[in-house]
């Protein structure tokens, strides 16, 4: 990772076991809310999130600092 790379966090809602990946953004000050296929059991849910993150932000790394066993999260993705 290089050293001047961009980091932010955001607070998301995840919606596990969706029809469909998005992401929604909902406004200044609301989370994003992000829907995925996968069931919130065994971690997929946060997998899914993760990857969904990534690719949306094109981003080079996401991770979950707070609510890994919650539906809302603080995510910090760093970009590329």
């Amino acid at each position: 990772m290089c050293a001047l790379a961009a980091k932010r966090r955001v607070e998301v809602k995840v919606v596990p076991k969706a029809s469909r990946e998005e992401v929604i953004e909902r406004g200044e000050g609301e989370p994003l809310v992000v829907k995925v296929k996968e069931p919130a059991e065994s971690g997929k849910a946060n997998k899914a999130l993760l990857k969904v993150l990534a690719r949306h932000f094109n981003a080079a790394e996401v991770r979950i600092v707070a609510g890994a066993k919650s539906r809302r999260k603080i995510v910090e993705i760093v970009s590329k």
